[in-house]
Formats: C-alpha cells, structure tokens, sequence
C-alpha cells in the first residue's frame, strides 16, 4: 500500500506544474519557518543588547535592521533555488552587477558605511542635542542612511549618513556642565568696575548658574566704538537657554538703571555752511 502511494507519488512529481507547485508549498514553508527563525533570532539579540552597557539605543537598532534584511536576502535565495531557479549565475551576475550599482549608488553605499562608522564610534545616542555642519537637534532617529533630528521650534530635519559623519559633531548631552558664552558692549568712558558689579549682580540671581567652574566677567575687546565684556556663566545643558535668554532680556536696562550707556553705530555728519 505504501509502495503504491510512493509510485502514485512519483508520478505525480513527473508533471512539471504539480512538481513545481509542490516546490512552490516547500518554499512557502521554508521562508513561513526561516522567518520565524529570524524574529526569535531578532527578540533574542535585542534582549541581549538591551542588557548590555556598551550597547547604545542606536547600536542596537543599526544592528537589528542589519539582522533582518540579511536574513531576509539569505530567506529570498533559498525560495528561488527552491522553485528551480538556478542560483549561480544569478549570484554571479549579481557579482557583476554589482559593480555597476555600486557606481550608480555610491551616495547610498557612502550613507551605510558613515552609518556603522557612527554606530562603532558612538558619538551620540537617541535624545542626545547634537550639532553637526550647521544643523543642532535633539536625535530622535537613526538608520543605516540617514539620522533625524528634531529641533526646539519643533522641526523635522533629516541629514544623510554620509553629511553627519562628514561634519564635526558636537554633542551637547554628553556633558555634565556647559558654559554659555555672552558679550556685553559698554561706551567707551565707562566705569568699567561698575560695569563688572552691575554684570555680577545680574548672574548671583540665577540659580541655574553652578558655581564651580566660577562664572568669568572679563574685559574681552576693545572694538572700535566699545568696549567689549565676555560672561562666561557655567550651567547644566537643559539650562543653557535659559540662562542665554534671561540674560539678554535684563542686561540693556540693568546697564540703563546704573547710568551706563549701550553703544550702537552711528554716523555724525557734519555740515560746513556756505558764506554766500
């Protein structure tokens, strides 16, 4: 009975449409089962990376999508060699082909490596403030071609790999302490003490000023039709803005109330009259 299944098997398996549509079933189950095994594969390292300290947000997502789309090329090849594709000149010709692409998409390629070389450096993670080029945000995401930025007026910027990596990054949340830099500009004939008393007033009464490293209230320039101060108040980097602006805001009418004047440029013209 079984010999006689077997045989009425085998014929079957001579008509091409029901030996390929049978290839076609096998194919479907090897990629329904290989993508199981790419999820547990998936939950089992992002669990693993999640316990790790020297493994990054960004890291671990860079390293996940990694996972998932070579698992799912290695998935593609064995469904085709399944229903009978022979894989060897495809793999051959995708060799050749390959070097074609790789001109005609250098830029995405340059974007994926910059990608893994921002994630072996690690030089900021998901919320990190960051500048780079002429750009600053805060991380909100990142993938293997491009980083996300958000910005306080609550824009979307989205930089290329290849930009961010190019650029000097300065990260802004990596720190415990920032110094905001501010200027302040007097008339020359100042009482230049009077100025540095009525600037240290001001920063004694902000209490998001540390006071380790100690604020600097130096004479920095002396510019053409001024004389230039340089604060230099140190702060934690959420409190950076605030600082900046508060100080701005007070500075002009502080100065105004100690009988110091702003100097702003100005042209006197002067009118020789005619005795005719």
């Amino acid at each position: 009975m079984v010999a006689n299944f077997m045989e009425t098997l085998n014929g079957w398996m001579q008509n091409p449409s029901i030996a390929f549509l049978v290839n076609v079933v096998i194919g479907l189950l090897i990629v329904f089962f290989g993508k199981l095994v790419i999820m547990a594969i998936y939950h089992i390292l992002k669990r693993a990376m999640a316990k790790s300290k020297k493994i990054n947000d960004l890291m671990a997502r860079f390293i996940l999508k990694v996972v998932n789309i070579v698992g799912w090329i290695f998935l593609a090849i064995a469904f085709l060699g399944r229903i009978g594709l022979d894989m060897g000149p495809v793999l051959a010709g995708l060799g050749i082909s390959g070097v074609v692409l790789g001109f005609a998409f250098q830029e995405t390629i340059g974007n994926l490596l910059s990608g893994m070389m921002i994630v072996i450096n690690s030089p900021f993670k998901i919320g990190d403030f960051i500048e780079t080029g002429a750009f600053s945000g805060t991380v909100s995401d990142m993938d293997m071609i491009c980083v996300i930025l958000s910005t306080p007026d609550n824009k979307k910027i989205t930089l290329s790999n290849k930009l961010v990596w190019g650029n000097p990054i300065v990260n802004y949340s990596n720190v415990e302490r920032r110094r905001v830099e501010l200027s302040v500009s007097v008339a020359y004939g100042s009482n230049l003490q009077l100025v540095k008393d009525t600037i240290w007033k001001i920063l004694r009464t902000y209490e998001e000023i540390l006071p380790d490293p100690a604020p600097v209230v130096e004479v920095n320039k002396l510019a053409a039709s001024s004389i230039d101060f340089v604060v230099r108040p140190w702060t934690k980097p959420a409190d950076y803005w605030t600082v900046y602006w508060r100080f701005q805001g007070e500075i002009v009418d502080r100065l105004g109330e100690a009988g110091l004047t702003v100097p702003f440029n100005q042209l006197d013209v002067h009118m020789i009259g005619s005795n005719d």
